[in-house]
């Protein structure tokens, strides 16, 4: 029996989709990343400093040039995701019919898209945030089937299983709110507050448990070298988090005041996050840290081994916790859909028999054969 390596369909390579496709998630990705950091952040920051910029005229021009380019990649960032889109769905529409879940996936995600661009024309009430929202979740139920279905690791089931925790967690929130306060409901709606803070240290944790899913270092390789590496990374990453676990107890035993400083910096970086990204830091910081760590690498090993799984983490998590804007309910779908699309090489079994050569057996005991050395 013969055992030879197949390529599964819809292969993890981002360079073996098209060339159009491969600098289409490149663009994406760097232009989605400058959008979280000039639009989302720095202009947040802004906010922050605005007695700062009102005394210098150079802060306040520099502020609003800067928000003013990510507002222009907020718009790049949507009409790339719609032709990402376009290509992948084209591509699925060629073998429609043959999986049920694939068509109500193609199904779903184009009404989401229909929706999209609906309420970019005329902005949605109360009642058509609602009906977005319960698409989202039944595209994002279908992914999660897909991907469950296809990837068989725990690492990377517990990652998603966590990051969709988080998701719906955050829907659950303003779909909720959305729905008490359409029919006037004064009264508060049940676990909303809960199932918020709950979605977000499921978001922080699936960011942890990315590196362990898709990471690719583990404690029982017997490559010296790379076990090497692992100890000094475990070492390095775990004095770390325990230094910014501590760090404000050891800062209080030196010095109060520069303890109240420190403490009043971070408060000012969780509100610039919580007002960008949706994380408002009621967990331990070196969580967070963390979070950001693990996943920043993973994301640039994935990058760099051309790996449509690196793209797909880049653009779940720099969506942020909070989906308040269309574009970003679009990149955590597009970012678990390429999740979904990402495979490996597996090992297939041929029933058919080898041939084997034929020997002369009595070549051997009279002497050696042609060609073969003495």
């Amino acid at each position: 029996m013969a055992s030879v390596a197949v390529l599964e369909k819809g292969a993890g390579r981002v360079d073996e989709h098209g060339m159009l496709f491969e600098y289409t998630l490149k663009v994406l990705l760097l232009s989605a990343f400058f959008e979280l950091v000039l639009y989302r952040l720095v202009s947040r920051l802004g906010m922050h400093l605005s007695k700062l910029a009102a005394k210098y005229e150079a802060v306040r021009l520099l502020f609003k040039g800067l928000s003013s380019i990510g507002f222009t990649l907020l718009n790049v960032v949507s009409l790339l995701l719609f032709l990402a889109f376009s290509l992948v769905l084209v591509a699925k529409f060629k073998d429609l019919g043959r999986n049920s879940n694939d068509t109500l996936l193609v199904a779903a995600i184009s009404l989401l898209l229909v929706l999209t661009v609906a309420f970019l024309i005329v902005p949605p009430a109360m009642l058509g945030s609602m009906v977005y929202n319960a698409v989202t979740c039944v595209v994002l139920a279908l992914l999660a089937i897909e991907y469950l279905k296809a990837h068989t690791s725990r690492s990377q089931r517990a990652m998603m299983v966590c990051f969709l925790f988080g998701v719906f967690g955050w829907l659950y929130y303003q779909t909720v709110s959305t729905f008490y306060g359409f029919f006037q409901w004064l009264t508060a709606p049940h676990f909303v507050h809960e199932m918020n803070r709950l979605g977000e240290a499921m978001m922080v944790l699936a960011s942890i448990l990315a590196f362990w899913a898709y990471g690719g270092i583990s404690f029982r390789t017997t490559n010296k070298r790379q076990h090497r590496r692992v100890i000094i990374f475990a070492v390095t990453g775990a004095s770390l988090f325990r230094g910014l676990l501590f760090l404000d107890f050891f800062l209080g035993l030196y010095d109060k005041a520069l303890a109240e400083s420190v403490r009043k910096a971070g408060e000012g970086i969780g509100w610039i996050f919580q007002m960008g990204m949706g994380y408002t830091f009621y967990l331990p910081f070196a969580l967070y840290v963390a979070g950001l760590f693990c996943w920043s690498y993973t994301v640039i090993k994935q990058i760099t081994m051309g790996r449509l799984a690196g793209y797909g983490l880049g653009l779940m998590f720099m969506a942020g916790y909070a989906l308040q804007l269309s574009h970003l309910t679009l990149m955590v779908v597009f970012g678990l859909l390429l999740l979904t699309m990402d495979r490996r090489w597996a090992t297939a079994t041929v029933s058919k028999p080898v041939d084997k050569p034929f020997v002369d057996t009595r070549s051997i005991e009279t002497g050696p054969m042609i060609g073969e050395r003495i």
